[in-house]
């Protein structure tokens, strides 16, 4: 009889028992991060703990997993639901929560929030073990999103303020980020799920990609 994980460990191999034993901080779980989300679920990683402090609305669906189930529900609960392993914090994610928290325990700290002053503060707090997504709103082809260290991002106008700040911070660490270089198709903050997926799923690849890295203590 074959198994849930069958498929994923002929490609990981020996590498699939580090997947098991990573301890991942997701933060935010809307459009990219449900995706990432489900994606290292799926791949054999248990031990993910979830913050997010939003409800599910009508406006969620067409690119937020599960949200249709959900409406008017608490995501972090909501999906507790379908991934029952999960550790979940309901929170807001501001500069203040990022400064109060502790990111010690964790192997990857994965950034899938819009709050730019949040995103500040995780890059200079716990850059080593950060990958940061930028904005995948306002875009229609998921051929253009590419990930890079933050200096070597373009094609963004937020991920270009968070250069902007964080050159004024004085901070000159690197840091991975996933970025599209697609020029914004709109102003207004629309959404297509086809590219906000593929931020998520890159994000959990490149999660995997380091948690093979790492060594068996």
């Amino acid at each position: 009889m074959s198994g849930k994980y069958d498929r994923i460990k002929l490609v990981l191999q020996d590498d699939f028992a580090k997947l098991q034993d990573a301890n991942i901080l997701l933060l935010g779980v809307g459009g990219v991060g449900s995706f990432c989300l489900d994606c290292l679920y799926r791949s054999g990683v248990k031990n993910i703990t979830i913050v997010d402090f939003d409800t599910y609305d009508k406006s969620n669906q067409n690119r937020q997993m599960w949200s249709e189930l959900h409406e008017n529900e608490v995501k972090v609960e909501a999906l507790k639901k379908h991934y029952p392993e999960l550790k979940i914090i309901n929170k807001r994610i501001d500069e203040a929560w990022v400064m109060a928290f502790d990111f010690e325990p964790y192997d990857l700290v994965l950034d899938a929030i819009d709050d730019r002053n949040a995103k500040l503060a995780l890059a200079q707090k716990c850059y080593k073990k950060l990958i940061s997504s930028f904005g995948s709103a306002k875009r229609l082809d998921p051929t253009k999103v590419q990930v890079g260290d933050i200096w070597k991002s373009y094609g963004d106008k937020f991920g270009s303020k968070i250069r902007y700040e964080l050159k004024k911070r004085g901070f000159k660490k690197k840091y991975k980020v996933i970025f599209s270089s697609e020029e914004a198709q709109v102003k207004a903050k629309g959404s297509f799920m086809g590219v906000t997926a593929t931020f998520g799923l890159t994000m959990c690849a490149e999660a995997i990609k380091e948690i093979r890295k790492q060594k068996i203590v």
